[in-house]
């Protein structure tokens, strides 16, 4: 092609993305974004999309009305298999997903029920990273993760192919620890009341919320209870005395298989469009989901509900999506193994 004729095409090519962007920015005046939930109402994840719709209109063109709605179901699965198939492709409809949707593909859960891919969801962001934690009534006599070894110890989970119950079967095999999961409880509320009238020694967490954090804190303060170890790679340092589970692995592999795992709790709660969303409204919609996570009066916000934001790009995420499915095929096998029931 002649060298003016090219000037010519790449004018034409940004004129026509210049007015699509436009088109894009139009089309959100006067609409309503919903962001769909996978949490059930007053959840840890429902928090944090309530928070974000409170703030991110403000910084979409047009000023949309943001909406919640809640579609709790499978861990996550059903809002993600919504969004990717059945919400309108327009960029009305943003996905709140659990961390364990990322890598549900890689652990087959629900593998008859996964109608999305991972790699092919546009995703925004997340707002958070997450740290689980091992809490114990202090009436147990639990006093180190050492003592995790010397006698059975029983924890309250929601299922076994949970968090509560995954990581207890991890670190059984990979530390020697001898926790025993009894499951049922419906939701950390009820597994940390299990814990504090003493039906259980402790509960293992996938995350930290505002309400579990508040409730351990009264447990520190009242010498009823304390934390004993972290699930996460990174520790949470309101626990600077609980070491992480990596600190306890003694072989390298061992690690990495509990890294492996952590990638969902470094992905934290995510938020995403489905595939089909044209790129206008995504570069719309990723530059105001970034805009409003660096806002001072959405962090105040959030430091007002004990919600701390950590902003996790989309690159960012895709990059941990890249490196988990991409991990050595025996040791996803053994992550497998390992983490779900038999």
């Amino acid at each position: 092609m002649a060298w003016p004729n090219c000037i010519h095409a790449l004018a034409l090519a940004v004129a026509l993305s210049g007015a699509q962007t436009a088109i894009a920015q139009d089309f959100y005046s006067g609409k309503k974004i919903f962001i769909v939930s996978a949490s059930s109402a007053g959840g840890g994840y429902d928090q944090y999309a309530r928070l974000l719709a409170r703030h991110l209109g403000k910084r979409i063109p047009g000023a949309p009305t943001i909406i919640v709605q809640n579609m709790p179901g499978a861990e996550g699965v059903k809002a993600a298999n919504y969004i990717y198939h059945l919400a309108p492709q327009d960029g009305t409809y943003i996905g709140a997903l659990p961390r364990s949707v990322s890598l549900s593909k890689l652990y087959a859960h629900h593998e008859q029920s996964l109608q999305f891919d991972p790699f092919t969801f546009q995703w925004l962001g997340s707002l958070k990273r997450d740290t689980g934690v091992l809490a114990v009534n202090a009436k147990s006599g639990l006093q180190s993760p050492e003592d995790l070894k010397k006698r059975e110890v029983t924890l309250s989970s929601q299922a076994s192919n949970s968090p509560n119950s995954m990581y207890a079967r991890m670190l059984n095999a990979l530390y020697g620890s001898k926790l025993k999961p009894i499951e049922g409880y419906e939701g950390s509320t009820a597994g940390m009341l299990a814990v504090e009238r003493f039906e259980v020694d402790g509960h293992v967490s996938g995350g930290t919320t505002a309400p579990l954090k508040n409730k351990i804190a009264g447990w520190m303060k009242a010498g009823t209870g304390k934390v004993l170890l972290q699930f996460g790679m990174n520790r949470d340092m309101d626990y600077p005395d609980a070491p992480t589970a990596l600190d306890l692995i003694p072989d390298a592999e061992g690690r990495a298989v509990f890294e492996l795992a952590f990638t969902e709790q470094e992905i934290g709660s995510p938020y995403v469009l489905g595939p089909k969303v044209p790129a206008a409204q995504m570069e719309i919609l990723e530059k105001a989901f970034i805009d409003t996570a660096r806002d001072p009066n959405f962090l105040t916000d959030a430091a007002s509900e004990n919600a701390p934001i950590y902003l996790l790009d989309a690159t960012a995420i895709q990059a941990l999506l890249k490196k988990a499915y991409g991990s050595p095929p025996p040791r996803i096998q053994r992550l497998r193994d390992l983490a779900i029931a038999k």
